[in-house]
């Protein structure tokens, strides 16, 4: 499978990533394996998590996703095939959060146990912390790159000003800089990312890997109505796509789909793997019926006419 450079960290990742947010949540450890191994069989090569997944879930802590991928990668020994993306900053109990030095530096030894890893490809920070300056931040990052334990860095749910200014910082003080952005970006959700923010990747050359690729699940066609919204435990996040320009953009999937002998998400995936600056969409499965669909996304080739039709469906 051909493999994109990820901006400027040297690393270079298959044009979909699999997301580990479900493992330990809606994925149990053997299935969870069925699906990693069958991610792997398909050729992909990166995988993104984080420390916090899955703390929403009811007797979870956090941690449950690392813990299931490390465990999986020394099963299969196949860590040197596996780019290995993870995050620090979200909650992971009373004072356990954020981005000050102390927290990073204890947490990247967590990460590092549960992954079974000596060092993590990307690193990346989950939430802005206005309380933390982005010196201080870069810093800790810039140890755990001597160290050893990180490769590179990045950030998630940055706007365009905060992206500027951690990267004016990290000129000015000489400190490693945010190589890659994690942002939330989808057919339908597409007004944080594109405009100020996706031209600065761009000049930047910032990679650019993006969650919620499929709204929630939304952009698989599955959520139709709002009886629909009771099939799975995602459904209550989607119930606010279900008006006038939702049911526009799936009828656009849903024509291009058609077309191209396709799934509606197959479909999705591709829009955004064609988008000016999108290094790789974020996708999770559950089964590996879903990995197969996510194998054939990566493969299909939306003609200019298809890109027209379904970005006119979401303006």
């Amino acid at each position: 499978m051909h493999k994109r450079p990820l901006g400027r960290t040297g690393l270079t990742v298959s044009p979909l990533i699999l997301g580990g947010n479900v493992f330990g949540w809606t994925a149990d450890e053997p299935t969870s394996f069925k699906v990693l191994d069958a991610f792997a069989d398909a050729g992909f090569n990166a995988i993104d998590t984080a420390d916090a997944y899955s703390t929403w879930h009811t007797g979870n802590t956090g941690g449950e996703s690392e813990t299931i991928i490390g465990k999986w990668m020394k099963a299969r020994k196949n860590r040197d095939k596996i780019v290995i993306i993870t995050k620090v900053g979200s909650e992971m109990g009373p004072g356990r959060k954020g981005l000050k030095p102390a927290y990073i530096e204890d947490a990247v030894d967590h990460s590092l146990r549960r992954l079974q890893v000596d060092t993590i490809d990307l690193y990346l920070s989950h939430w802005p912390d206005p309380d933390t300056p982005y010196e201080e931040t870069l810093g800790a990052y810039q140890r755990l790159l001597a160290k050893g334990k990180i490769k590179s860095v990045g950030a998630s749910n940055l706007d365009a000003a905060q992206l500027k200014a951690s990267l004016d910082i990290a000129h000015k003080h000489k400190l490693p800089r945010y190589d890659v952005l994690q942002p939330e970006y989808n057919l339908y959700d597409r007004s944080s990312f594109e405009g100020p923010l996706q031209a600065l990747c761009i000049a930047e050359d910032i990679g650019v890997i993006t969650y919620f690729a499929l709204a929630k699940g939304f952009l698989s066609g599955k959520y139709r109505s709002e009886a629909d919204l009771k099939q799975s435990a995602r459904g209550e996040g989607i119930g606010k796509y279900l008006n006038a320009r939702g049911h526009r953009i799936l009828k656009a999937l849903d024509d291009v789909a058609k077309h191209r002998d396709a799934k509606p998400a197959e479909v999705a995936l591709a829009w955004l793997m064609a988008q000016p600056g999108v290094t790789a969409p974020i996708a999770s499965a559950t089964s590996i019926d879903q990995m197969q669909s996510l194998a054939k996304a990566a493969h299909l080739k939306l003609g200019k006419d298809d890109l027209t039709a379904l970005t006119a469906a979401g303006d």
